[in-house]
Parts: C-alpha cells; structure tokens; sequence
C-alpha cells in the first residue's frame, strides 16, 4: 500500500518590525499559497506586489536550474493584465528572458513551455470566482507543487532572490501553432454538430475556431471572454453551469455539448438528451482508444474516480494506477512512471483535467481532450450510443465538511488509523490519499483537500441500495471522529 504523508505547510514566521525609515519586507498571505498553485483575492490577500515579487523568486529559481526563458500567459480575468505586467517585472530584474504570449488558455501556455522553452507561469483564477487570481507554474519541464511552491513563498517573505537584471520580453502568439499542432493530429471520421460553452472564460477565445477548423458546425454559447461571468460560472463540474448547454443541445439538435472551465483545461461532455459524461466515464473511452496503440500501458486516474475505471482498463489490455489528486501530482507520476521505464500514455482525474501523452504534451487541455473525444465517436453513426454505453454507477456529487484550519489532515489520519478495524473483507482499504474503502459493489472516499480547509467525500455503488450502505457506513466513521460533521454540496 502507498504511503501518503499529509501536506502540512511550514511555519510561517513573519519579519519582524523595522526600524522608521528601513523599507518594509513584503507582507505575505501564506493562505495564498496552495498545494498545486498561488491562488488568492484581489486585492485582499493578492496583487501587483505579490505577482512582482513571485516574479523576481521564479525567475531566481529558474536561473539557478539553467532556465533562462519562461513564458507568461494570462487568462480572461479583469486583473490579469496588471498582475502579468507586474509578474513580468519581476522576472526581468531577476535576468529571465521573458516570452510574453499575452492572454491564452492555461494549456497554450503550457504549449508554449513545451515547445518554445521549459518553463512558465500562467495567470489564472482557474474556476474560482471573479474576484480571485492566481499562478500556475512550470519549472524546467515539470509543473511545481507542494514543496517548490512553499519555497517560492520563503525566498519572497525574505526578499532573499538574486536580480541581477539583464532580462527582456519578447512577444509572441501561439494560437497559429497552437491550432496547427491538433488540427495536424485530429481526423474526424465524419463532420459533426456541436454546442461549445465557454462560459465566458479564455476558452472562447479559440476552442470554437479550432473545432471548426477540425470540421465541426460550432454553436457558440458565451465565447466573449469577459472576467464578470455575466451568464454562469466556468465550471462545467458543477451540473447548474451546464443547464444553457442542455438547452442549446435539445432546440438545436446538435450532438453533443462540450463545455469548458475558466482557465480551458478542464472538459465537461454532454449528450444530445442532457446526460453529463463525468471524467472518469469519459477516460474509459479514452484508455480503450489508446491502449489500442500503446498495448501494456499504465493508465493513471485519481482516487476520486469511479470503480468501474480500473476494470475498463484492464480488459483494454493496460494497467490501471490510482493515485493522488491533483494535476500537478498525476503528471509528475506520470513522468515517474516513464523515468521508470514504463509507458504513461493517459492520466485523467475526476475534475476534468485529462492528460494524453500519446501523440500529445502530457499536459491537461480541454479543447485537445474534446478533440480526441470527436475523434473517437466520429467513428460511429450514433455519437450519443457510444458515450450512453459506458459502464455508470449510482454515485453522489463531490461533497464537503467544513473544518478549521488545518483539521482536515489531521481528521484523514485519524480515519486511517481506525478503518482497517472498522471494514472487514471483503472490503478493500486504500490510504494513498486520505481514506478511500471499495466493496466488491461500490466505494467511499474521504479525503483532505490540499487548497480549501474543507473534507472532500465521494460515495458510488452499483446500485441505489449499495450506495446508501456504503454511504452511511463512511458517515459512521467519520462521525466517530468528527461527530460535528456537516455535509453539504462542494463550493467553487
């Protein structure tokens, strides 16, 4: 069984007063600093000083590891220009040379750091609301998490970077080659009609054009990209932002639906009839096409997908590998898998980010991710038959208890200790993140969330009774530990 040690972020100890007329060191949130990426509101815990800042400890982080260049893209958000302007600077005084590819999808972004450099920073809020901003960050060819990302914030609270100076910018436009590269990669077996919902985000600003050019007839809901979300949230996990997209699909008669979250790299399916394809549906489709060319290969998905997943895989010839949560940690596990000597073909978790390294980056990207999907049920007549035949169980939306401050770990370690006494066989007790148990008929997951203080829950059976037993038999033990527990739907 794998080990899962807790994320508990360092101590943070603040500067002490400075003398009248000594300037101020910068005054850090540590909350901003999650486990996957800098994530904060504008202006209360995030702004140009911050983005400065973490631009001067990047670009210093970046130099010592030989990487020179890092590209730095923007999403949609009303503080993106001012927080990449700001992020820019910072670069430049630390000596990055910088390649400023303006606002894209997080994907382009990472398009660029796999093919014009090694590393990147894209401004982003992801699907967080309006008033957030953020930072996702590659470094030398691996997207930073965990203890890169606490560094990052130690070296800013000491002002402790190098800045040599001597960077520059240079601008530069992906989405030509951005475009070439998947319509070069994609064939569709016949034209197909789809409604794309880009809720606004930077999506809009090219998945349309793109599925076009694939030989789809696009009906466009919300592709103006606009940082005040004006008709839903960009976040096709939750069921209410995909209630435009149904409709559009039943008064047009279009195929299928494809929506996408804020920063476009996470993908949301569905049919013709409303039913939503959920990730981990959607990545058997995707391990049974793959696997058909990379026979043997190792197939990762995240703790939180279904059941059914791991079965699909192995009857596709591959082996299936679950892992943590996250999309930093999956795609370093993928790397690992390949450094080993194996082959990592796919990865997929069930938030939405799908990562293909089989004719692709190894990165997550919802328009790459729809467009090998079209591909695959390009090739029946009945687009909507092949997506409605995957094996599905009876499960519950994503869950959350609220907990203080740093209880969620602690409450996981508690429920760890106690399950091997409380589930007999053939129940099936897995610690790898948090505390997931599967029955020969379902599973439950509880488990911390890395970025919010809240408890994550996931329950599934193969049928409506399964579900409620397995349901009630995780409560149980968590009550036990936390017997003021509150579930309720997940936030943003």
């Amino acid at each position: 069984m794998l080990a899962c040690p807790a994320y508990n972020p360092p101590t943070i100890t603040h500067p002490a007063r400075v003398a009248f007329g000594q300037r101020q060191r910068m005054q850090l949130n540590p909350s901003i600093f999650k486990a996957y990426d800098i994530r904060g509101v504008l202006p209360s815990t995030l702004n140009a000083s911050v983005a400065e800042g973490l631009g001067k400890a990047f670009g210093t982080q970046a130099l010592a590891q030989g990487q020179r260049t890092v590209a730095v893209g923007r999403d949609g958000r009303l503080s993106g220009p001012e927080l990449s302007a700001a992020l820019i600077r910072g670069l430049v005084a630390a000596g990055v040379q910088v390649i400023d590819i303006g606002m894209v999808t997080t994907p382009m972004l990472y398009f660029a750091a796999s093919t014009l450099c090694a590393s990147g920073i894209q401004v982003t809020g992801s699907h967080n609301p309006k008033d957030y901003n953020g930072f996702k960050m590659v470094l030398g060819g691996r997207a930073i998490y965990g203890d890169e990302i606490q560094g990052l914030r130690q070296m800013m609270e000491a002002e402790s970077w190098q800045l040599p100076g001597g960077g520059s910018v240079t601008r530069t436009d992906v989405l030509a080659d951005y475009t070439r590269r998947i319509v070069g990669d994609i064939r569709l077996a016949r034209p197909m009609k789809i409604v794309i919902d880009s809720g606004n985000g930077i999506a809009g600003a090219s998945a349309p054009d793109i599925f076009r050019a694939l030989g789809c007839e696009v009906v466009e809901l919300f592709s103006a990209v606009d940082g005040e979300f004006p008709n839903h949230h960009p976040d096709p996990s939750k069921p209410e932002n995909l209630q435009d997209l149904i409709a559009a699909l039943k008064s047009t008669g279009a195929e299928l639906g494809l929506a996408f979250d804020g920063d476009g790299d996470r993908l949301g399916i569905v049919t013709a009839d409303g039913q939503n394809i959920y990730p981990d549906r959607q990545m058997q489709l995707f391990a049974q096409d793959v696997l058909s060319r990379v026979p043997g290969g190792t197939i990762l998905f995240d703790v939180k997908c279904s059941q059914r997943l791991g079965p699909a895989i192995e009857a596709a010839g591959g082996k299936p590998l679950m892992y943590k949560t996250g999309h930093s940690l999956i795609k370093a596990r993928m790397k690992a898998v390949e450094a080993a000597g194996g082959q990592a073909p796919l990865g997929g978790e069930m938030s939405g980010h799908i990562f293909f390294k089989e004719r692709w980056y190894g990165f997550d990207d919802g328009t790459y991710a729809g467009a090998r999907l079209l591909e695959i049920v390009s090739r029946s007549p009945d687009a909507n038959a092949v997506l409605h035949a995957l094996p599905t169980s009876f499960s519950t939306p994503e869950l959350n208890v609220a907990c203080a401050e740093g209880e969620p770990h602690s409450v996981t370690r508690a429920l760890q200790a106690q399950a091997a006494s409380t589930f007999r066989a053939p129940a099936r007790v897995c610690d790898i993140d948090g505390l997931r148990v599967d029955w020969p008929d379902g599973f439950g997951l509880i488990r911390a969330s890395n970025t919010t203080p809240v408890l994550v829950l996931r329950f599934e059976g193969q049928t409506e009774s399964a579900l409620h037993r397995i349901e009630a038999d995780m409560l149980a033990l968590l009550r036990s530990v936390k017997p003021d527990a509150q579930i309720q739907a997940a936030a943003h």
